[in-house]
């Protein structure tokens, strides 16, 4: 059986301990995930929208690249 490092005393390059940087990392993902939640909320409309758009843009032939 092999003993598994204590996470408290390991330390990381910037001298944070392991423990120290799944806190931090942990607290970031809770984060991201909140601000993932607000964006989302009505993205799905204006992404719709702009896929509307793009498709009625782009059958018009008026792209840049046709100039």
């Amino acid at each position: 059986m092999t003993d598994s490092p204590d996470p408290d005393k390991l330390e990381g390059t910037g001298g944070l301990t392991l423990r120290q940087i799944h806190e931090q990392a942990q607290t970031s993902l809770g984060r991201d995930r909140e601000a993932q939640a607000t964006r989302s909320s009505g993205a799905s409309q204006r992404s719709r929208w702009q896929r509307w758009v793009r498709y009625v843009w782009g059958r018009s032939g008026r792209r840049a690249h046709d100039r």
